[in-house]
């Protein structure tokens, strides 16, 4: 596997995992407000690219757990 294919699968990655987060977090915010299943559904990325704001809350952090 060369470095761009490494890379371009580490980005797909990341970008799963953040529109994961975003959709889990609508997902607990419309069960605690009594809201429809259709209104965790939201993903609204533009030209498939994840907002930077999005990007840095739901990207996971350099912090660990011990």
């Amino acid at each position: 596997m060369s470095i761009q294919e490494k890379s371009r699968v580490l980005m797909a990655r990341q970008h799963q995992q953040v529109k994961n987060r975003q959709q889990s977090m609508l997902m607990r915010a419309a069960q605690e407000l009594g809201l429809p299943e259709e209104t965790c559904q939201y993903w609204s990325p533009i030209q498939g690219k994840v907002d930077p704001t999005t990007q840095t809350l739901y990207s996971p952090s350099g912090a660990t757990m011990s």
